[in-house]
């Protein structure tokens, strides 16, 4: 490399002056090299590329979502009393009309010996009344007493009448009461946590029941949609009316606690009739299958749901910059010269956007290492890819 040294004393340059001083710096920039090849100020960028397409999107949301048992019932004293025996545990499974409960019986096989007491002597006091009458009518007939006795023996006969009603009701009454002392499963399923144990006294006024029954070979999924979630759910599935759409609706995706995704898909049946006025959310329920009774209620997880997005395109995250609350690309033209483009976006799939405009199908764009570059910069394409499209509901 030659080294330039100017001597700018007047005496030796007397004609150049400070207008010519500046020219001349330039050369000697550009001229450096002994072998008189000018500098190269900057390389040009060499940058990964890629082509944006349009076409059929299917997205997934997920909504929290709280698990219930087809039929949860909860188990509770009819009549009060003390629990004599206990004949299940906790978690165990029952069928329908299987005895779980047995209360002391004793009083009230006693109060129906008493009301079947009461019926006998009310049965005892109509055959009364009706000797009374067959012995009256004939005097009556005959004038030989008036009127009256009759009557008043026909009444005597209605009011025992009266009382066999009323003491066959209470027989009835005693009867049912004793049966509830027996607490039988009314459906079949699972057996939940014992609030009661046997010796305790139990009443009908109990706040805690003695135990939830809970039938689980299908399984309710309870979830929200906000009211802009919801109305764009309305939208996007055919049908004139909400039940039409529902029966349109794509099967929902159930996913555990644990971020695993239930093996059977689920249908949603049931969209709450009004808005919850606190929350502003309506809700939805899902209906899964549980044939081997994985599920319980009381479980939690989210339903996925799955969004068809037409006629949209997808770009990579790390392909876009964000500038004064908007998004933009680096689109590459002539040249391959790149130009900033605002862009609108709608949703996200994965690690990228969902794009409804402000990008044109076919558009080359930079993929990434975007940090630097600039209106007008002129790059090197490195490869020339497809954006994949969104994975489908196979692959989630």
């Amino acid at each position: 490399m030659s080294i330039f040294r100017f001597n700018l004393d007047k005496h030796l340059f007397p004609l150049v002056g400070k207008q010519r001083i500046a020219p001349l710096i330039l050369v000697v920039l550009f001229w450096g090299c002994s072998e008189g090849q000018p500098l190269q100020l900057s390389a040009v960028k060499e940058l990964p590329v890629t082509t944006v397409r349009a076409d059929t999107v299917t997205t997934f949301k997920e909504y929290p979502a709280a698990i219930e048992g087809l039929i949860n019932v909860e188990v509770r004293p009819q009549v009060d009393g003390k629990i004599q025996q206990v004949f299940v545990d906790e978690g165990t499974y029952v069928q329908k009309g299987q005895l779980l409960f047995q209360l002391d019986d004793r009083p009230f096989k006693e109060r129906l010996n008493n009301a079947k007491a009461s019926l006998h002597a009310s049965e005892g006091a109509l055959s009364n009344a009706k000797l009374e009458i067959d012995k009256l009518t004939p005097l009556v007939q005959n004038k030989v007493i008036s009127s009256y006795q009759l009557k008043t023996a026909f009444s005597a006969r209605e009011t025992a009448e009266g009382n066999i009603e009323q003491a066959r009701a209470n027989v009835r009454t005693a009867q049912i009461d004793l049966e509830y002392t027996k607490l039988k499963a009314p459906v079949s399923g699972y057996i939940g946590r014992l609030n009661k144990r046997m010796g305790s006294l139990v009443t009908s006024n109990d706040l805690a029941p003695l135990t939830l029954l809970s039938d689980i070979h299908e399984v309710r999924v309870y979830f929200s949609l906000s009211e802009s979630d919801f109305i764009s759910f309305k939208k996007l599935y055919k049908g004139a009316t909400l039940d039409e759409k529902l029966k349109n609706l794509p099967a929902a995706r159930l996913v555990l606690a644990d971020n695993s995704v239930y093996n059977l898909p689920g249908r949603i049946d049931m969209v709450d009739g009004q808005f919850d006025k606190n929350t502003g959310a309506v809700t939805l329920r899902a209906t899964f299958g549980n044939p081997d009774m994985m599920l319980r209620s009381g479980n939690t997880g989210k339903v996925r749901l799955s969004l068809i997005h037409e006629n949209t395109t997808l770009i990579p995250q790390e392909s876009t910059i964000e500038l004064q609350d908007k998004t933009f690309v680096f689109a590459v033209g002539d040249s391959n010269k790149v130009s900033r483009q605002p862009i609108i976006i709608t949703g996200k799939s994965g690690d990228k956007y969902l794009v409804s405009s402000g990008i044109k199908a076919g558009t080359k764009i930079v993929a990434s290492g975007i940090e630097h570059l600039k209106e007008g910069d002129q790059i090197k394409p490195q490869s020339i890819t497809t954006i994949p499209l969104a994975a489908n509901e196979n692959n989630k």
